[in-house]
């Protein structure tokens, strides 16, 4: 039996995934919720480090994220009325 991956099966704990690990634990632990942790880990725009510093600040999860939002996620999302 051969046991190599195919190029279509994605390596089991590659370094991506412990990246993306990383940085959902690292927004959890500094009070993200648990759905918006996995958003933000998984979009690569943001800046992990200026989200835990404005969190660091004081400045609630929600807020911080929609500061460091790039500007074609805002342009996404929505009008509020």
């Amino acid at each position: 039996m051969d046991m190599r991956t195919s190029k279509s099966q994605p390596e089991l704990g590659g370094a991506s995934d412990r990246i993306l690990a990383w940085r959902i634990e690292r927004l959890r632990s500094s009070g993200f919720s648990v759905r918006l942790a996995d958003s933000l880990a998984r979009d690569r725009r943001y800046d992990l480090h200026s989200l835990l510093d404005l969190v660091d600040r004081g400045c609630p999860a929600e807020l911080a994220a929609r500061i460091v939002a790039p500007i074609e996620a805002i342009e996404d999302e929505p009008a509020r009325c």
